[in-house]
């Protein structure tokens, strides 16, 4: 029997207007969806995807649960198992999508499962999504680079005591837990930010300095930052 393929796909930002007629496809076209939780119907993922595709309601969900965490060993383990469970279903022959948000190759946990399933010889694809901070720079009608700008997409959560030296745009993901940190961080760099949160959802807040972002802003929240014209 041939194995199936596992695929990461991306559901973009949070509209589900912004989800791709490929991703919509391949939901449709497929029994077996996984979602990155405990429990599937109330991720984000599923709400955004259900919201386009009224037929994920009637298919089988996996839940694959994704600890945060930022002990290494406990997120190989839970990467470990997550593979395993996907596995399951590709030695029966059956495909599995797995979606989340954004894009699959941005900051995503697919991508270690992916290394798993592919070292064990199982084949998989990549879905594109639109990412949170294309969507993000879209809400705030601003570009993200111009002429010869550079971007530089950072994990804020990581990089709290570093310095944003190089010139051009500054994207700053995984802000929320440590916001207080990354906001003084910019105060010091002299960048102009916005920020949003929950970008294309119904709660969505736009912030258009720095001094209006606040210490507890939500998970999903996207920080812009661009030295002053």
């Amino acid at each position: 029997m041939n194995k199936g393929t596992a695929y990461g796909v991306g559901v973009g930002p949070g509209d589900p207007e912004l989800m791709t007629l490929k991703a919509c496809r391949l939901i449709k076209e497929n029994e077996i969806i996984a979602l990155p939780g405990k429990a599937p119907q109330e991720t984000v993922a599923y709400k955004i995807a259900a919201a386009a595709v009224p037929e994920l309601a009637e298919k089988e969900l996996v839940p694959i649960e994704m600890p945060m965490v930022r002990d290494r060993d406990l997120l190989k383990e839970s990467h470990r198992r997550a593979a395993d469970t996907i596995e399951r279903y590709l030695d029966e022959g059956k495909n599995v999508v797995y979606l989340t948000l954004g894009d699959p190759t941005i900051y995503c946990t697919f991508n270690y499962i992916q290394h798993l399933l592919e070292a064990d010889g199982y084949p998989v694809e990549l879905v594109s999504g639109i990412t949170s901070f294309c969507a993000a720079a879209a809400v705030l009608k601003t570009s993200l680079t111009e002429w010869d700008q550079a971007l530089h997409v950072i994990p804020a959560l990581h990089n709290t005591e570093g310095q944003l030296d190089f010139p051009g745009s500054y994207v700053l993901m995984k802000a929320a837990s440590h916001m207080a940190d990354v906001k003084e961080m910019l105060r010091r760099s002299g960048h102009v930010v916005q920020g949003v949160e929950n970008c294309t959802m119904e709660n969505e807040r736009i912030y258009r300095s720095l001094e209006e972002i606040p210490d507890d802003a939500g998970y999903f929240s996207l920080l812009i930052a661009k030295k002053p014209e």
